[in-house]
């Protein structure tokens, strides 16, 4: 079969064919570009193998090139990498690896095509095109990949148990090959990740948490968490998400299962934002159920303070995964401790005052706390469904009259500690703690304007109180 070359190809796989002539090594794009071209998919990413040193082809090729681009060289690997227009190029000299039970770090050796085909991890992945002058465009496709992608399957090119011992993170891959691509995993594929999964240990927390976002980036992430769940690789590499899974029942009453909710949530939520970090809050959001889940004779399972738990255990979590614990960290905690909050305000005789402290403690997330809550909507009722949304409509109407009246988004107390001191003549101390707390709740209380002059009047009486003398 040959590949249909474009012509935004022609001068690049042209080049390099020149290039890869003179020095003796022929040469092939392999994997994923491959792949994705055959599925008319955008890839940014082409990785040409060829039969000989890869970092000497990169370095000649970029030699030819207008303006000359920067090969990055990673000798360790014995790749390189250059970028060409919008494209990254990288190239790795055949090779053929082989893994100790203990290690994901691979002997390795040169190696043929076959070689360098035979150690991908799916048949999808190890089509190869020439960029050779006797057979140039040619697909060398030895596991029959081409009818793969037509039937949509994922299996892998050597027997499944060796593929993944290998390299366990593959397990991880194909699943989320199967969530973005829609592909379903051939039988015996998907039991060897059954079968395999605790070799996933061996695997870094920053390589898995890559793959897992790659999952969570996905139109409809639960098909890649509902495999991860039934492959057992879920258990293994996040136990709290597996531990959602599951009703109980006593005395004939039971509750949602919630790792089904989860996604639910999730799927939801994806179909309105990009926002990996807006999805990792839904994902986590009832990860506390299960440590706070008692039952009470009169009320059924309860989970009473599972959101506080929660934003708790989001820290945890993410130094576990090796995830950022930055800004990032603390948006998803403060969006899990909070996403019950919105439905509070759906009560008769809410007063402004609940509607304040919400805005003060959300900012600038109260948008993106709306909408997990709304994504958090997942009865089978149309009627409940209905009447919740008519809810968090009321709710966004409250933020807006408040939030105008009051301007408490990203709010600033009007008196600074500084002032303080200065107009009493002090040091810091817990006076001046008392005085900014008793300030702040007052404005959130209603019972002072979010006004520098009511603020100051506030203060001196505040300090007065105390016992402190203003300055001269």
């Amino acid at each position: 079969m040959i590949f249909e070359i474009r012509e935004y190809e022609r001068k690049i796989f042209n080049l390099i064919s020149d290039v890869s002539e003179e020095l003796g090594y022929p040469a092939y794009v392999v994997g994923g570009y491959v792949r994705d071209r055959l599925l008319a998919r955008p890839s940014k990413d082409m990785d040409i193998v060829c039969i000989g040193n890869g970092i000497k082809l990169a370095e000649a090729l970029a030699s030819r090139l207008t303006p000359k681009p920067k090969v990055a060289v990673y000798q360790r690997f014995g790749t390189a990498m250059l970028k060409h227009k919008d494209m990254e190029i990288e190239f790795v000299g055949a090779r053929k690896e082989s893994y100790r039970s203990n290690s994901r770090k691979p002997t390795v050796e040169n190696g043929t095509l076959e070689d360098d085909q035979n150690r991908r991890d799916f048949t999808i992945n190890a089509l190869a095109v020439s960029l050779n002058k006797g057979d140039f465009g040619h697909i060398v496709d030895p596991f029959n990949g081409i009818l793969d992608l037509e039937n949509k399957i994922l299996r892998t090119p050597l027997e499944p148990g060796r593929t993944f011992s290998d390299d366990p993170l593959r397990m991880m891959r194909g699943i989320r090959f199967s969530n973005q691509l829609g592909f379903k995993i051939e039988e015996e594929t998907l039991e060897a990740m059954a079968k395999y999964r605790r070799r996933i240990r061996i695997v870094s927390a920053e390589r898995i948490s890559t793959e897992l976002e790659k999952i969570l980036m996905c139109e409809k992430p639960s098909k890649g968490f509902k495999l991860l769940f039934k492959t057992g690789i879920l258990h293994l590499i996040f136990p709290e998400m597996a531990a959602l899974h599951g009703v109980d029942y006593k005395n004939g009453k039971g509750h949602k299962d919630n790792f089904y909710h989860t996604l639910e949530v999730l799927d939801n939520l994806c179909s309105n934002t990009k926002n990996i970090w807006l999805r990792w809050a839904a994902v986590l959001h009832d990860i506390a159920k299960p440590p706070t889940k008692r039952f009470d004779p009169k009320q059924g399972w309860t989970f009473h303070g599972h959101e506080a738990l929660g934003a708790v255990m989001v820290p945890k979590i993410f130094r576990r995964m090796r995830l950022p614990l930055d800004h990032k960290m603390k948006y998803v905690a403060k969006l899990v401790r909070l996403h019950l909050r919105p439905i509070s305000l759906t009560k008769e005789n809410i007063t402004d005052s609940a509607v304040r402290r919400l805005l003060f403690e959300a900012g600038d997330d109260i948008d993106d706390l709306m909408m997990l809550c709304e994504a958090d909507i997942t009865s089978k009722n149309p009627n409940k469904v209905k009447k919740y949304l008519e809810n968090y409509n009321m709710v966004r109407r409250l933020l807006k009259e408040v939030e105008e009246k009051d301007q408490l988004r990203n709010w600033q107390p009007p008196i600074s500690g500084e002032e303080i001191m200065e107009t009493f003549g002090i040091q810091p101390s817990r006076e001046v703690g008392v005085i900014k707390n008793a300030i702040r709740e007052a404005i959130l209380d209603g019972h002072i304007r979010n006004d520098y002059e009511e603020a100051r009047n506030f203060m001196l009486e505040k300090g007065k109180e105390l016992g402190l003398e203003i300055m001269a």
